[in-house]
C-alpha cells in the first residue's frame, strides 16, 4: 500500500495487486495474527473492536483468503513448537511434559525441539518448527537481550515465553527473585551470614532474578554480600562441583550454599563430600526447582518448588490470547521453599 493510500483512508490496491493479510492489519490497525483469528471460519466470531476492525478492513480491501494458501499455512493448526535447551536437564523435561498437557488440554498437539542453550542452535529450531507450519513457539531458551525474540516479534510470529523472559515478549515464569529472597532468608534465619550463591548463568533471566533475591535478603538482615562468594556458572552437576571446589578452597569458607538449581545443589553436595565436610552439620545447602530425585536423596535437599504446571498453562493462555485485547502479558507464579535434611544451623550458632 503506497503511502498515498494510507494517508487517504487507503483506497484498495490495483487489481493486479491482490490485497494481502499485512494489508489488512495496517488498515485495521492490529497484528497479523489477529487478522488471521478475526477472518478464520473455524474458529467463534469474535465481537471485539479489533475483530470488527479487521472484518471492515478486509471488506473495503476485498481481501478473501486464498483457499489454497490457507490451506497449506493452516496445515499445522493445532500444533505449538516447544524450545527447550534439553531434555535431559529434569527441569526441561518436566517443563515439556506440563506444556505439552496444557497444549492438550486447549486442542493442541505440542512438538519438541533442544537448542542445547546455543543463540544459533536457537533460531535453526525454531526456524524448522515454523517451516513445519506450527501455529506458533513457546520457548523457555529466552536470554536477556535476545535479538531472535526480536525477529519473531518483528515478524508478527505468535509465541510466548516460560521459566526465562527478555522482559519484552509474553511471558510466564516463577518469581525467581522472591525464591532466591526465601533461599537466602531460610539461610539466615537458621543462624549463617557467610552464604554463597552458585549463580548460574548470566544470560538467564531465572538466575539473575534469584540471585537478585539474594542479594536483597542479605542486605535486609545486614550483611554486605561478598563478591568473593557469588560464582557464575552453568546449570549442570559438573557446574555446581566446579564452583562448590572454589569456594570451599577458600581460607574463610562459606557455612552455607545456595545453588541457582537442583542441579547444581547436587554438585556442590559432591564436592562437600568429596572435600569432607559434614552436611548440615558444617555446611547447608539449598537448590532450587524440587526436582523429583532431591526429595529423595539420601540427605534430602531443601529447595524451593516451583509451580511448573501453573507455568506452563500461562504460557500456552498467552500463546493463544489474541494480543491486541489479551489484559495479561506477563504472568509471574509464586514458589514455595521446602525445608529438609541439607539445612541447619550453623555449627558455632
Amino acid at each position: 500500500m503506497s503511502q498515498e493510500d494510507t494517508d487517504t483512508g487507503g483506497a484498495p490496491p490495483p487489481a493486479s495487486t491482490p490485497p494481502t493479510i499485512h494489508d489488512v492489519a495496517r488498515r485495521a490497525g492490529v497484528s497479523t495474527s489477529t487478522v488471521s483469528r478475526a477472518l478464520d471460519p473455524r474458529l467463534p466470531r469474535s465481537r471485539s473492536a479489533a475483530a470488527a476492525r479487521v472484518r471492515e478492513a478486509a471488506r473495503e480491501l476485498g481481501y478473501t483468503p486464498h483457499s489454497v494458501a490457507s490451506s497449506l499455512r493452516r496445515r499445522g493448526t493445532n500444533t505449538i513448537g516447544v524450545l527447550v535447551p534439553r531434555l535431559s536437564d529434569t527441569v526441561m523435561a518436566i517443563a515439556y511434559e506440563e506444556l505439552a498437557a496444557a497444549c492438550q488440554r486447549r486442542g493442541y498437539f505440542a512438538i519438541v525441539a533442544t537448542t542445547h542453550d546455543d543463540v544459533e542452535e536457537q533460531r535453526s529450531a525454531a526456524q524448522s518448527l515454523l517451516q513445519r507450519r506450527v501455529d506458533g513457539l513457546v520457548l523457555t531458551t529466552a536470554r536477556l537481550n535476545d535479538s531472535y525474540l526480536d525477529h519473531l516479534r518483528s515478524q508478527g510470529v505468535p509465541h510466548a515465553l516460560a521459566l526465562r523472559t527478555d522482559g519484552i515478549s509474553p511471558s510466564s515464569l516463577g518469581d525467581d527473585e522472591l525464591g532466591g529472597y526465601l533461599a537466602t532468608r531460610h539461610l539466615l534465619d537458621l543462624g549463617h551470614r557467610r552464604i554463597a550463591c552458585v549463580a548460574g548463568p548470566s544470560y538467564a533471566s531465572s538466575s539473575t532474578g534469584r540471585c537478585e533475591g539474594y542479594v536483597r535478603a542479605l542486605r535486609d538482615q545486614g550483611v554486605e554480600p561478598d563478591p568473593a562468594l557469588i560464582h557464575p556458572s552453568a546449570f549442570s552437576i559438573e557446574a555446581g562441583e566446579e564452583a562448590a571446589d572454589a569456594l570451599l578452597r577458600a581460607p574463610d569458607r562459606p557455612t552455607a550454599v545456595f545453588a541457582i538449581n537442583d542441579n547444581t545443589a547436587i554438585g556442590v553436595l559432591s564436592a562437600a563430600h568429596r572435600a569432607g565436610l559434614a552436611v548440615p552439620d558444617e555446611l547447608s545447602i539449598v537448590g532450587y526447582n524440587d526436582i523429583p530425585l532431591v526429595g529423595h536423596l539420601p540427605l534430602p535437599l531443601t529447595t524451593m518448588r516451583v509451580p511448573f504446571r501453573d507455568i506452563a498453562a500461562s504460557a500456552v493462555d498467552l500463546l493463544l490470547a489474541d494480543p491486541d485485547t489479551a489484559e495479561e502479558r506477563r504472568y509471574v507464579h509464586a514458589p514455595t521453599l521446602i525445608p529438609r535434611a541439607s539445612t541447619a544451623p550453623p555449627a558455632d550458632a
